[in-house]
């Protein structure tokens, strides 16, 4: 048998330059395990790179939410909306009282469906920074974004938690206080004056809580994401989760400002919140433009 010529020996710039390229393929198709887990775990290939973003970003965006509202001012439409959901729910404790623990819930509730009551304002923010026609009626032209449909089915997914949040709001009252309903002012005091209201408190509080921290994770940027880019849902949940977890100070800044802004718009019978959605809805626009930089 003929001798097999001996494997040519790897100099130590050729393993430098192997381990170079192996380095460099990695982070071509992987870019992924350089981001701190669990963000690593949601991502794929090709989609948006997230920003490390500090809390002054966090108050800049809201400062341009404030510029986009005085320039595109919308309360009038959210009050057309809030106005008779307020009707509703005031003729409805005029027949009875069965309503009245979900009150709050409710209010806290907005939460969890703003991404989506807001989508008409992020259509608004982005013509306003293409230099387009930004009257109010353009808010419908997200509408016929080509994501559309990822928009309403993930609509669909925050209307299925906000149902959910009710029924658990719902449930808490009921284990504690049972069924029976009561008057405004016996809830009042057993709320505020009897161990029983302290419980209620605290439990609702902290599962409340626990479903804000989902939407904010699944949709601080996933709804701007989709009235601006034509990607899956999956890819906009999946981009929002990284965002959050890549940023979790700053995330966390938002959310509590969304929280402060909503409880200060809800106190006066909801009213407030003709102002406070808007700006909202304008800012979290901005965030997701500093998160996620523009495409192309």
């Amino acid at each position: 048998m003929l001798a097999q010529p001996p494997a040519p020996q790897r100099t130590g710039a050729n393993m430098a330059n192997s381990g170079h390229e192996t380095d460099t393929h990695r982070h071509v198709l992987y870019p992924g395990t350089e981001l701190r887990w669990p963000a690593s775990v949601v991502w794929r290939d090709g989609e948006p790179i997230i920003r490390k973003i500090s809390t002054a970003d966090v108050w800049n965006a809201l400062g341009k939410g404030i510029d986009d509202f005085r320039a595109m001012p919308t309360y009038v439409f959210f009050a057309c909306v809030i106005y008779p959901v307020v009707g509703i729910i005031l003729a409805r404790l005029m027949f009875g009282y069965e309503l009245l623990p979900l009150i709050y819930p409710m209010a806290a509730g907005f939460a969890l469906l703003g991404p989506i009551v807001a989508i008409g304002l992020y259509e608004l923010s982005r013509r306003r920074e293409l230099g387009l026609d930004i009257s109010p009626a353009r808010a419908f032209d997200v509408l016929h974004r080509p994501a559309i449909g990822a928009i309403w089915r993930l609509g669909l997914l925050l209307a299925a938690i906000f149902v959910a949040w009710l029924y658990a709001a719902n449930l808490i009252h009921t284990q504690i206080f049972g069924g029976e309903a009561s008057t405004p002012s016996q809830f009042w005091h057993q709320l505020t004056t009897t161990a029983k209201g302290t419980q209620l408190i605290i439990a609702g509080n902290i599962v409340g809580f626990l479903f804000a921290v989902v939407v904010l994770a699944i949709s601080v940027v996933s709804f701007p994401m989709l009235v601006d880019r034509d990607v899956s849902a999956a890819t906009a949940v999946r981009t929002s989760v990284r965002a959050t977890v890549e940023n979790p100070g700053p995330v966390a800044l938002w959310g509590l400002i969304v929280a402060i802004g909503l409880l200060l718009g809800a106190l006066p019978f909801l009213f407030g919140l003709a102002i406070v959605l808007p700006i909202l809805g304008h800012a979290t626009w901005h965030l997701y433009r500093k998160l996620v930089p523009t495409a192309g």
